[in-house]
């Protein structure tokens, strides 16, 4: 039997003794399953996601799960970046402790299990202290953080005064919302494209939005400025983004449509 180790939030302790662990994660290819790592001698390579992990929030602190797996389990084993390729193997649960052991830096490595853990296979739950492994990714210490979109958590702590003292040349942070709908009225009607998308770039930043002065764009001539308020208004919270993104699932243009259907995938 092969141990691994899976680091969750502590609200979910009870749950996962009763019942076990869902799938609950997507891994490469966009399966779902439990993402955990060998049990190895060294407690902080075991434990090397957990300051990762606790960036993301978690309630009442991170618990280690120690998961037990028949040795002819498939898993899918690789470092995190080979996920984004579809670079990860799958290999038996005894070879991906054997391959990650043997490894002279494990650090960044993952096991993904493509399916639900059961209740039996639980072999024991527990507290793990909250400061072992690393942040942002192996070696990060040191190194100046980036601040693009794409690396940035929102709700961070820090991280707005992060990005004020180190502001991205393209993402950030972004104007004002009155400087934004400034330069919208003046693109014209219906407006110079590449003024327009420039500003639903920084548009797509922001949590909420002024969406009734930003809807007329729905119908404007160019589909990459559709397709840009597709993405702009994607994870607003602001009332009417339903809506306009139901009209917009309907649109003359095909790439515009793939948007709307890329953001509601689940």
């Amino acid at each position: 039997m092969a141990m691994f180790v899976h680091l969750t939030s502590a609200a979910n302790a009870p749950r996962i003794r009763r019942s076990g662990i869902r799938a609950a994660s997507h891994g490469q290819g966009g399966a779902r399953g439990v993402y955990c790592f060998p049990v190895l001698p060294s407690y902080t390579l075991t434990h090397q996601w957990l300051r990762e992990l606790a960036r993301f929030g978690s309630r009442g602190g991170l618990v280690a799960v120690h998961v037990r797996l028949d040795d002819d389990q498939h898993v899918l084993v690789g470092r995190y970046s080979d996920r984004r390729r579809d670079a990860q193997s799958t290999v038996p649960a005894a070879e991906a402790v054997r391959r990650i052991a043997s490894l002279d830096d494990p650090r960044g490595w993952e096991v993904f299990v493509p399916r639900a853990i059961r209740p039996r296979e639980v072999h024991r739950v527990r507290t793990a202290p909250q400061l072992v492994g690393w942040r942002y990714r192996p070696d990060a210490h040191g190194v100046r953080p980036c601040t693009c979109f794409g690396c940035r958590v929102r709700g961070e702590y820090g991280g707005r005064r992060l990005r004020e003292r180190l502001p991205h040349p393209e993402d950030g942070p972004p104007p004002p919302v009155r400087v934004l709908l400034a330069r919208v009225t003046a693109a014209g009607d219906p407006g110079d494209p590449v003024v327009l998308r420039e500003a639903l770039h920084w548009f797509g930043m922001r949590r909420r939005g002024p969406l009734a002065q930003l809807t007329h764009l729905a119908a404007h001539p160019h589909p990459g400025v559709r397709e840009d308020l597709v993405w702009a208004v994607a994870r607003w919270s602001t009332p009417g983004v339903a809506e306009l993104l139901d009209g917009l699932a309907d649109d003359p243009h095909p790439d515009v449509r793939e948007a709307v259907e890329a953001i509601r995938e689940p």
